[in-house]
């Protein structure tokens, strides 16, 4: 449990934390399964992200389970988000978007206009790669540039054998 996160199993102080956390650690509240569909688009192993605006959704619980929009607000003081097509009238006749709780979407589609949160993936993709590299034997090489290095060495050693030989 990182960032400040508490290691108690009671609810109360659970909620006491969750009240009182400061918005950095509220970041991780907001975070959403990515669809499946999604994930191997993307060929990331990674679960969740954080909700930004402009990501599809899909509502998965609740009274509005099964509409999808596009999000319109992240709100990490409360922990929600609003999708652009959940409208509800007031009194008055006004439409206002719907809060919905972060946890009861899931993302169908990322927006990538971001070029941090991009990168942030594309750095997330290639270590996922290099792990999948690198499991599959122990002789199996990370990278190109160990390939490389490894090609020139084995050069190297062949001149020198053919040097001593002569």
């Amino acid at each position: 449990m990182s960032d400040g996160m508490i290691k108690s199993s009671k609810p109360r102080k659970q909620r006491f934390f969750r009240f009182n956390a400061p918005m950095h650690a509220r970041q991780h509240f907001v975070h959403a399964h990515l669809d499946k569909a999604l994930r191997a688009k993307l060929n990331i192993k990674r679960r969740a992200v954080q909700i930004s605006k402009g990501d599809t959704v899909k509502v998965v619980s609740g009274s509005k389970k099964g509409s999808t929009g596009k999000v319109a607000k992240v709100s990490l003081r409360t922990g929600r988000i609003t999708i652009d097509s959940l409208m509800k009238k007031n009194a008055k006749g006004k439409e206002f978007n719907i809060p919905i709780n972060a946890s009861n979407v899931y993302i169908t589609e990322l927006n990538l206009s971001d070029k941090l949160r991009a990168a942030k993936l594309k750095v997330a993709q290639q270590k996922e790669q290099v792990k999948t590299k690198s499991i599959g034997a122990s002789a199996v090489v990370d990278t190109n540039i160990n390939v490389k290095e490894k090609e020139r060495n084995a050069g190297n050693i062949k001149t020198e054998s053919a040097i001593v030989n002569k």
